[in-house]
């Protein structure tokens, strides 16, 4: 490769990185409160990518000491999440929600069933055989996407530069399918900073 074409290169590369941000959002209920377990997803001037969204965690929705782990888990339209069984008990996974209605009838210990999802939205998780047992799949369609840690803080890098719309996503959040959208201006120079406050039921 010739000198100026490492140039341009170089040059291309800083001007993409010039373009993109990195979005940090806290999160707070009513009282100020961090609230966890967010989603927080931003959906660019440009709409969704073409190309497959991956994320750096793994797609499983775990069943240990009669839990879903974790209590929210977020995954890309089309991915297929695995659903391990780690506890002594048998379990039978269900969902009614409008994203996806399905079943993973009793499995036992050590044995797993998975599932592929194939449209955006909120899936709650229930158990039939354990009422106490709750959790929730938020199927994106973007790239930009993650859900807020126990101080409510949540980061989300490399998002395109222009008029973007974040939307907020909580279980307990009073608002239409449980959450609510706002404008987002992203900046070319600089990273963005946003604290939303959430009434909770």
């Amino acid at each position: 490769m010739s000198r100026f074409a490492l140039i341009a290169c170089a040059s291309a590369c800083t001007a993409a990185q010039a373009q993109a941000a990195t979005v940090s959002v806290h999160v707070v209920d009513a009282g100020g409160q961090p609230v966890s377990d967010a989603v927080v997803t931003i959906r660019p001037p440009a709409g969704p990518p073409t190309q497959p969204i991956r994320f750096a965690w793994r797609m499983a929705m775990v069943q240990k000491d009669i839990t879903f782990n974790p209590h929210v888990l977020i995954v890309p339209v089309g991915a297929t999440v695995a659903f391990p069984n780690e506890d002594k008990v048998r379990h039978h996974v269900y969902s009614f929600s409008k994203p996806a209605r399905f079943e993973l009838k009793l499995f036992g210990r050590d044995e797993t069933r998975s599932y592929t999802f194939t449209a955006p939205g909120a899936v709650a998780l229930g158990c039939n055989i354990h009422d106490t047992m709750s959790g929730f799949i938020k199927v994106v369609d973007t790239p930009f996407a993650g859900k807020t840690d126990a101080a409510g803080n949540v980061s989300i890098p490399s998002v395109t530069a222009g008029a973007a719309t974040l939307t907020v996503w909580h279980p307990r959040l009073k608002a239409k399918d449980n959450e609510a959208s706002f404008a987002l201006p992203v900046s070319a120079i600089g990273d963005v900073s946003r604290q939303l406050r959430l009434s909770l039921r």
